[in-house]
């Protein structure tokens, strides 16, 4: 029997999910459902589905899904009568959809990051605990190729054990740019990049090491996305969007959301059913996010890491080392230039500037071959939903499906930084929460 799905949050971020579903498990998944708060995005959505995509080609016009607005998400559940629910929403959303799917009887796959703060991943914790619901969250980095090379590097004990970690990512000025001129340059709305956008990078490392989160420290600053920084370079009469912007013709950040047709049909073509502007200005004043981080973590294995992002570098990838008791490896990725939502493949490898490099104690180096990788998230995406709607999916040594445990101990990291930061202390995630389960790759 097919299991039956519903989606809410019909954004960018929501069509890998699906698509997945639509055209790639039909024979596993139904998908009975769509919500959203604007319903010219579910729109768009079905007549991609009843029409095709350009994009797309090899995606064959399927049937279309009926759709529900926010205030009918509990209408939907009780007549669709889902199996699972898709929360693919705004970050701060979240805890919300996850909590009345569960009770409703649910269980929830979760894009990432899994909330915002510990007041929320405590409710969710709860809600499972209470429920006995199952929830999964899509950490679809862990799944790349080179990544997963990583994980098995390590596992052989190539640099012995682990005793310190350095980790450095670079957004560049057009990905990095565009979480300032969207709902994410909020903090009430994303977190902040460091749970928004780190929940990636402080998963990977947890899973990497089979660690989680002991003590964190950290400061940040907006520094570059600032009205200073429009004044140095001689952008004095901006407006508050991109769009009729009087500097548009000399700013480096300008974003034509009518020119590109994904942009202008997923936002500005929905701006009157609900307001919200894609295109704000990025130097904007009221940007309540940093763009540069640094925190120090210690881990309950010992294992101590220096972590750095900054939103506006040249380009796009990061450099960690795992420094060891037999070693040290160096992994270098670079990610091809994207903004999301129009129409470009989210975080894609460039096989050519991205290295894993083992440095033997007493011994020559060595470079071990980067492995083919195609599709978004350095080639993790297609796996990631092959082992969520594949029910004939191989049992996986590297431990890559990801769960509550999991997405708490990612964000937590992110949160206890946002408290440090505030605070000039280091902070105990464990503090902030009770009752996290074992990540799953702890777990036999």
């Amino acid at each position: 029997m097919k299991k039956r799905y519903v989606q809410v949050g019909i954004g960018g971020r929501s069509y890998m999910y699906s698509d997945a579903i639509k055209h790639k498990y039909p024979e596993y998944c139904q998908l009975a459902g769509l919500c959203d708060t604007n319903r010219h995005r579910m729109d768009i959505r079905n007549k991609r589905f009843t029409e095709g995509d350009a994009h797309f080609p090899e995606y064959k016009p399927v049937s279309p899904v009926k759709t529900y607005t926010a205030d009918q998400f509990d209408l939907m559940l009780e007549e669709q009568k889902p199996d699972t629910v898709i929360v693919t929403c705004m970050d701060s959303a979240h805890d919300e959809y996850i909590i009345r799917a569960m009770n409703a009887g649910c269980d929830v796959i979760c894009e990432k990051p899994l909330t915002i703060d510990s007041q929320r991943c405590q409710k969710i914790i709860d809600t499972v605990g209470r429920t006995g619901r199952n929830l999964k969250v899509t950490f679809n980095c862990r799944y790349s190729p080179v990544r997963a090379l990583v994980k098995q590097t390590l596992m052989d004990g190539a640099v012995g054990d682990i005793l310190s970690v350095d980790f450095f990512w670079n957004l560049n000025t057009s990905h990095g740019a565009d979480y300032f001129r969207r709902w994410h340059r909020q903090k009430e709305n994303s977190g902040g990049l460091l749970v928004h956008k780190a929940t990636h990078h402080f998963d990977l490392v947890n899973w990497w090491i089979a660690a989680v989160p002991e003590e964190v420290y950290c400061i940040a600053g907006r520094q570059f996305y600032t009205p200073a920084q429009a004044e140095r370079y001689g952008l004095k009469n901006r407006g508050k969007r991109c769009r009729n912007c009087p500097e548009s013709k000399k700013c480096k950040f300008y974003l034509d959301i009518e020119a590109n047709p994904d942009l202008k049909s997923l936002y500005l073509d929905a701006e009157k059913y609900d307001g919200y502007q894609r295109d704000l200005c990025v130097f904007d004043e009221e940007i309540g996010i940093e763009d540069s981080m640094n925190a120090t973590v210690r881990y309950d294995t010992g294992v101590m890491m220096s972590y750095a992002l900054n939103a506006f570098t040249p380009w796009e990838g990061y450099s960690i080392s795992f420094n060891g008791t037999l070693g040290r490896l160096e992994h270098t990725c670079v990610e091809r230039v994207y903004i999301n939502g129009d129409g470009s493949t989210p975080g894609e490898l460039i096989k050519k500037g991205t290295s894993v490099t083992v440095h033997p104690h007493f011994a020559e180096p060595y470079a071990l071959p980067i492995p083919e990788a195609r599709g978004g998230h350095g080639g993790g995406d297609d796996p990631l939903l092959a082992d969520i709607f594949n029910p004939n999916a191989p049992k996986d040594p590297l431990k890559r499906a990801a769960g509550l445990g999991d997405g708490a101990w990612s964000i937590l990291t992110g949160i206890a930084a946002n408290q440090s930061i505030r605070t000039g202390l280091p902070v105990r995630p464990a503090d902030l929460v009770h009752g996290i389960p074992e990540p799953s790759f702890r777990k036999d």
